[in-house]
């Protein structure tokens, strides 16, 4: 009874779901529930959903896991990769977006690790000094001495 409640609550925008109140929906079986809180949660709620749709493995919710695949929060994309990968998308379109984002994930991932291993390093840049004045008069006064 209190699930009720608390998808109604979200329907209504007044609370989030919590990690039980997911896991109640997937003992019941309440795809559509699941789809609505990934649809419209904060990125915790669309995270448990997501991964709470590829512990289901209900093929119904493969478009909206297809949707979520390029939400803001990368840890929500990343759960719904993973779901689409549980579920098994046999589909090539699915298969090839999947193969695509994960490479994306892990060349970015690469990126920041890179970032943070040369964090402390100290570059020597070489700088040329400028000539000064007495130098720049001194050249000048020779270009004005006749060749001999």
């Amino acid at each position: 009874m209190l699930h009720h409640i608390k998808y109604l609550l979200l329907k209504f925008n007044i609370t989030q779901p919590s990690d039980n109140d997911i896991y109640d929906w997937m003992q019941y079986n309440y795809v559509n529930r699941i789809e609505y809180a990934l649809e419209h949660g904060n990125y915790k709620t669309r995270k448990l959903a997501a991964e709470a749709l590829g512990n289901l493995g209900a093929h119904s919710s493969i478009p909206m896991l297809f949707r979520s695949i390029d939400d803001k929060v990368q840890n929500v994309s990343i759960a719904a990769l993973n779901a689409l990968e549980q579920i098994g998308c046999k589909d090539e379109l699915g298969a090839t977006l999947i193969k695509k984002r994960f490479d994306w994930v892990r060349e970015h991932r690469d990126k920041k690790a890179k970032q943070e291993a040369n964090k402390g390093k100290k570059y020597n840049i070489y700088r040329w000094e400028r000539a000064s004045k007495k130098s720049f008069e001194r050249v000048k006064e020779q270009l004005k001495k006749p060749i001999r």
